[in-house]
């Protein structure tokens, strides 16, 4: 079923590497050009647990989807800066006349028991992973319904967006607070034919999960946490005997969820965790 987004442009958040590469290369397999945005720069509340991508990342992501022969409008900007994201967005629309997949993915990761996180965690998580969901919505909203053509927003939330987990209440906190915001969405923009769903994939093999923060998550007390030492932890969390899925498991959810074979889902909360949430 080659060609599920053949004629369609996918509007992509913390594109430079990870998921949202992930993201970009499949949809463009399929047919899709692409708006990329990421950060490139780091935040300092993330940095002590791993650094964020690069602008070579990004142009990594560029190569990877010209390789495919799709068009890509590649741009710096920070989901928090709200005029920046929407100067982004715009020069990608200028260039491809049209957006009909949005693609909330950037987010960041960092740790601490609820009450010890400091107050610049807690910013920082809200307005990347919750406010920064809101403005890639909020940036390409009127142009898809000025369109007419309907189309597909997704936001990435997590298994943390269904159920608590320790150490992460404030990442917790937004994929639970986006879950809320799509619900909204999805009525608001449903009589324009314009769907809106969640994914939440457990643990995803990227630098969001493969690094000592993590690691010390999964093997509590220990001085020297470790991937080795963290796996049985990793793999408690799941029901399939797995410690984390691929980016492109989730990049199959997205391509689905984006293409017409899902066109009357919306609303819809689509686990992509290896059973973590029955678990």
């Amino acid at each position: 079923m080659a060609g599920r987004m053949t004629g369609k442009v996918a509007f992509i958040t913390g594109a430079a590497r990870g998921q949202g590469r992930s993201h970009a290369i499949r949809l463009a397999e399929e047919g899709a050009d692409i708006v990329a945005v990421d950060i490139c720069a780091d935040i300092d509340t993330v940095t002590p647990y791993y650094p964020l991508a690069t602008e070579d990342e990004l142009a990594e992501t560029v190569a990877a989807v010209e390789a495919l022969d799709r068009r890509i409008v590649a741009r710096k900007a920070d989901v928090r800066d709200l005029a920046g994201l929407q100067a982004a967005f715009d020069e990608g629309l200028a260039e491809f006349g049209h957006v009909d997949t949005v693609v909330a993915n950037a987010g960041i990761a960092t740790y601490g028991r609820a009450w010890e996180l400091t107050g610049e965690q807690w910013r920082d998580m809200i307005d990347v992973n919750l406010t920064g969901v809101f403005h890639t919505a909020k940036v390409a909203i009127p142009s898809m319904i000025e369109a007419g053509r309907g189309g597909s927003i997704l936001f990435t939330s997590s298994i943390g967006g269904l159920k608590g987990i320790q150490q992460v209440a404030h990442y917790v906190s937004c994929k639970h607070g986006i879950v809320g915001l799509m619900r909204t969405l999805a009525n608001e923009l449903g009589p324009y034919s314009i769907r809106v769903n969640t994914i939440h994939p457990t643990n995803v093999d990227t630098i969001m999960i493969q690094n000592p923060g993590t690691w010390a998550m999964f093997s509590p007390g220990d001085p020297e946490p470790s991937r080795e030492k963290a796996m049985p932890g990793f793999m408690s969390l799941n029901t399939l005997p797995v410690p984390w899925v691929e980016s492109v498991d989730i990049s199959n959810a997205v391509l689905f969820l984006a293409s017409d074979e899902a066109r009357y889902v919306t609303g819809v909360t689509f686990p992509v965790d290896a059973g973590a949430y029955v678990k």
